[in-house]
């Protein structure tokens, strides 16, 4: 019988802001992955825990405003870049040079924002998900109702997120995850929506093309928030990018047997790469062939 995973959680610091996250597994290659709007790192433990068991050594980061890291009800600092900049100091935190990066959704744009700054500290990118240029219309028709309620609504709002609040959570990861987002502050909730919103959402299509890591992209037919469209323009804009489809928003979550061994395979090759030792460097000078008289 395998030895359970080892689990252990703490805290570090970004512009002031104290940021909570998630450690699964002692050793292994490095893996960072971030949940999806208002959601927090207990969206992605079932993953995590698949990847420990892969080889990875995998860290949950609760985004500024979400989970267990601190608020903030101001919109200028819920931006993609931001979060992006957050996800690069857990890993300066870690003292981890490199890593596997990604998420769902939200977690899959700040993977691709941070991997525009700096591609040298990544080894590959898993991508659920992404919302970009088909998404975004739809994103604010779907997200501007609830910023809406939270920004105006608020006395209401903020007794339905108190009586959630108190409900016991289920065992169940992905449910839970959705009910601590609508406990959420209503200021922060607005706060976060509005910045995700205004704020840059993914880099552009020129520096896209520039990202030649591992990419494992997973979207699927089924929600406008999520358009299968910006997955498979993704694809084909990344050079070394696969596109795989799942058949809903939850299959990854609820039944992952069918998706599963490709994104083994992928995990494989990325871990085989990033343990591969660096090529010896060339110390020693060539001899010169120029005849002296």
């Amino acid at each position: 019988m395998p030895s359970p995973t080892p689990v252990k959680s703490g805290h570090f610091s970004v512009e002031g802001h104290r940021l909570a996250y998630e450690i699964y597994g002692d050793a292994g290659v490095p893996c960072v992955l971030v949940h999806g709007i208002l959601l927090d790192s207990r969206l992605n433990r079932d993953l995590a825990l698949r990847f420990a068991e892969q080889g990875y050594q995998v860290a949950l980061l609760d985004l500024l405003g979400h989970g267990r890291s601190a608020k903030s009800h101001d919109p200028k600092e819920h931006r993609v870049d931001f979060y992006a900049d957050q996800l690069l100091a857990l890993m300066d935190h870690l003292g981890w040079e490199r890593a596997l990066i990604g998420g769902i959704s939200l977690g899959s744009i700040t993977a691709i924002t941070a991997a525009a700054k700096a591609p040298e500290r990544v080894h590959g990118l898993f991508l659920e998900m992404p919302v970009m240029e088909w998404s975004a219309p739809w994103a604010a028709v779907i997200l501007a109702p609830m910023l809406i309620a939270t920004r105006y609504g608020q006395p209401l709002y903020r007794r339905f997120a108190h009586w959630l609040s108190r409900r016991r959570r289920p065992r169940t990861d992905w449910v839970a995850s959705g009910m601590n987002a609508l406990s959420n502050d209503p200021k922060v909730v607005a706060a976060i929506l509005h910045g995700v919103l205004v704020g840059p959402m993914v880099p552009p299509v020129a520096a896209r093309r520039t990202l030649t890591m591992p990419t494992l992209i997973v979207g699927h037919w089924g929600d406008k928030l999520h358009e299968y469209r910006d997955a498979r323009a993704l694809a084909m804009q990344m050079p070394n990018a696969r596109l795989i489809s799942a058949r809903h928003i939850l299959e990854l979550r609820t039944r992952p047997q069918r998706l599963w061994p490709k994104i083994e395979s992928f995990l494989q090759t990325v871990r085989s790469s990033a343990e591969a030792p660096a090529p010896a460097r060339r110390t020693a000078r060539k001899r010169s062939t120029r005849r002296t008289s």
